[in-house]
């Protein structure tokens, strides 16, 4: 019997830690976002918000800080990956628009609906992260004055609209994404579980990978 050799290219365990970079940091800004969605801020002194003040694990502004950098680390992660990937990204795109040119004749079913997955994830992806830099850059202006609220800074949409942008395009990313993980997830195990096994002596590593031999 052949041994299969353990063995990674460089090339795909930087591509696997670039994507596991980014599967982290979107758990916890999905998981801290689910946090603010539930448990928001405003009406306390109106008594309009009876979760004001709850917590859970940690207090608001860890839960803050955490869905900030994590979204950070996010979108650089994604950054590099897309940098990378720009080749096949513009082959994939000239591929997509040929189609849609011939009617998708020359696409499966299964192909279309991952181009339409990819495109919703990008899409949302997006927008989630050109509104989480607003308000990263944008001051608040919440805590002190009349005057520091008036500071609030605007750009092409309000406060208000910016948050209703960021709060669903989470949603609908989160939701596309785990669409997008379900379906492959046999690729994903076996990615991740080859990235770890390359990592064991060599012998003990191509054991690991040796085919199981059914019973019978």
């Amino acid at each position: 019997m052949i041994k299969r050799k353990a063995h990674m290219s460089m090339q795909t365990r930087a591509n696997w830690l670039i994507d596991a970079v980014v599967a982290i940091g979107g758990v916890l800004a999905a998981l801290s976002g689910v946090y603010f969605l539930f448990l928001p801020s405003g009406g306390y002194r109106g008594g309009r918000n009876p979760a004001y003040g709850i917590e859970i694990l940690f207090g608001r502004h860890t839960w803050s800080d955490l869905h900030v950098w994590t979204g950070v680390a996010m979108i650089a992660a994604v950054a590099i990956h897309f940098a990378i990937h720009w080749s096949w990204v513009k082959m994939m795109a000239r591929r997509m628009f040929k189609a849609i040119g011939n009617g998708g004749s020359n696409m499966s079913r299964g192909a279309k609906m991952n181009v339409a997955l990819d495109a919703l994830v990008a899409v949302s992806f997006l927008i989630c992260a050109l509104s989480g830099v607003y308000f990263l850059c944008a001051p608040s202006g919440s805590e002190y004055n009349a005057l520091a609220a008036s500071q609030r800074a605007t750009f092409l949409f309000s406060r208000t609209t910016w948050d209703m942008l960021h709060t669903w395009s989470g949603v609908v990313l989160v939701a596309s994404v785990v669409v997008h993980f379900a379906i492959h997830w046999r690729w994903v195990k076996n990615v991740t579980l080859k990235f770890f096994v390359t990592l064991l002596p060599q012998p003990a590593a191509e054991r690991r990978l040796e085919p199981r031999k059914v019973p019978g």
